[in-house]
């Protein structure tokens, strides 16, 4: 199973010189706490990732006034990213190694195509499991069902 078939293709994207306030404005209005930086809205590669993480953890608990920084000054720079023809289970790795729960997912140019989160990792591998198990309970019918 590679990323793209897992990804979410819903990506909120924003540019290094926006204004940080809009950008929270823009993460309570789609109900998110992650969003992409990319470089311009038709270069959609990504330069960098905002969380709500680093709004709080850079702004909020520094007392530091949120209408004087941009994205820019706030955003994750070292983007970890992950292509979207690769396996899922190399993304989760790289997850794990870099303390992140999602990852840009990057289309044949470089560009943002979608964003894979440990939480569309977990339900495709619950999927997965579902299907397994399933197999072998209707293994077990059959079997019951040529013995009666």
């Amino acid at each position: 199973m590679n990323v793209g078939q897992v990804c979410g293709r819903h990506v909120v994207t924003v540019l290094p010189g926006s204004e940080l306030v809009a950008a929270a404005g823009l993460m309570r209005e789609k109900h998110i706490g992650y969003l992409v930086v990319v470089e311009s809205e038709w270069m959609r590669r990504p330069v960098g990732v905002l969380t709500d993480r680093d709004i709080v953890v850079s702004v909020v608990a520094k007392n530091v006034d949120p209408a004087s920084l941009t994205v820019g000054d706030v955003m994750t720079s070292r983007v970890v990213a992950t292509d979207e023809q690769g396996p899922l289970d190399a993304a989760l790795v790289q997850m794990r190694r870099n303390g992140v729960r999602r990852l840009p997912v990057l289309g044949p140019e470089g560009e943002v195509v979608g964003v894979l989160s440990i939480d569309d990792a977990l339900q495709a591998i619950m999927h997965e499991l579902d299907n397994a198990a399933g197999s072998i309970r209707l293994e077990r019918e059959v079997e019951r069902a040529t013995r009666d």
